[in-house]
């Protein structure tokens, strides 16, 4: 049997505010195969970062975790002190969403590159400048040795971008995690980024956590999904099964809220109502109630978890009373929606049959 590269299981993640305790991440159990990409998928302020930055323990001071997390059969709180400085950034990596303020602007690329590999693989100077050349090289940076010898601002925002991908990537780490790795990039550039970490994940076989608020990014790159609300995974499942059949509320409303290039000029976007709430007085019930279109009374009193009877702990599940797709929820949604709502947006099927 295939082990998991990771395991999390009940993770939640407070902060400690001037206005109370604030939870960033409520109770995420999920696994990730060795191989495999798992997209976690959501607006700003859902989690999506502070869980990442959580699985290479990288919180603020004011900041509290519990539940429990392995990386490759180890479970992090185990680890010594020694043992977690060489454990992160060798066993698991982190590729943050901003370039700019990942690199030092005061140093040169080739000190950047070389210093975790001097740190962490004990080599020489000559033999860590020779390993990054050959880095720059993997991640198609052209003439490698001339930008070694480059500060960032001289770079463009794709090369910077590769150039944090290839620190990633310098102590070939088994886990690598992803956060927003094109924002702010163009549309060309976001895609060379996206092919080139699928390209080093096949080539080395890692496993992926890959952070987007993209379903596009997600559909197209991921074995898995998960979609993130409040600090909450709304729901679950294997790529192909969850857009063949979203369930969940909030995961249709994400979706119909992507421009679409196939409706007619002028046509209305329909973005989602309301606000996330405010996770320092979070609501008793369902966190997305007040934005959803389905809620009923038992909505608004109990929140629903992430079900398992829809099948097994890999399987598509979603943590909704009134789902998508059933007699219950469609009947809600007929009630709520008027016909002119409707009649605005294409069909689920031609929206999720227009995302590449």
């Amino acid at each position: 049997m295939t082990q998991n590269m990771l395991n999390v299981t009940d993770l939640r993640v407070d902060f400690s505010t001037p206005s109370g305790t604030l939870r960033a991440v409520d109770g995420v159990t999920l696994s990730l195969a060795e191989g495999e990409t798992y997209a976690i998928v959501g607006e700003s302020g859902s989690g999506k970062s502070v869980f990442s930055r959580t699985l290479i323990n990288l919180l603020a001071g004011n900041g509290t975790r519990t539940g429990t997390i392995e990386i490759g059969g180890r479970d992090i709180d185990t680890l010594s002190k020694s043992e977690s400085k060489h454990f992160f950034g060798v066993d698991v990596a982190m590729v943050f969403q901003d370039p700019m303020t990942s690199l030092n602007p005061v140093k040169r690329i080739d000190a950047q590159l070389t210093e975790a590999m001097r740190f962490h693989l004990s080599i020489s100077k000559s033999e860590a400048k020779e390993r990054a050349i050959n880095l720059l090289k993997q991640v198609h940076i052209p003439s490698p040795e001339q930008r070694m010898r480059q500060y960032p601002h001289e770079l463009s925002g794709g090369m910077r971008q590769r150039v944090v991908i290839a620190m990633a990537l310098a102590c070939e780490p088994r886990l690598l995690i992803a956060d927003e790795p094109t924002t702010a990039l163009d549309v060309t550039v976001q895609k060379s980024i996206l092919d080139l970490l699928d390209e080093l994940r096949i080539e080395r076989k890692m496993s992926m956590i890959l952070v987007t608020h993209d379903l596009g990014v997600a559909r197209g790159r991921a074995d898995r999904v998960g979609v993130m609300y409040a600090g909450r995974l709304m729901e679950v499942g294997r790529t192909e099964e969850l857009f063949a059949e979203m369930r969940h509320p909030y995961t249709q409303a994400l979706l119909q809220s992507i421009p679409n290039p196939a409706q007619r000029s002028h046509t209305r976007l329909q973005p989602i109502p309301g606000r996330p709430p405010n996770l320092l007085d979070p609501p008793t019930g369902c966190a997305f109630a007040a934005r959803c279109r389905h809620a009923r009374p038992d909505c608004l009193e109990s929140k629903p978890a992430l079900d398992d009877d829809h099948g097994n702990v890999d399987g598509h599940r979603w943590a909704c009373f009134h789902p998508v797709g059933t007699p219950d929820g469609d009947a809600a949604l007929r009630t709520n929606l008027d016909a002119g709502e409707n009649a605005a947006g294409l069909s689920m099927a031609e929206v999720v049959g227009e995302l590449v």
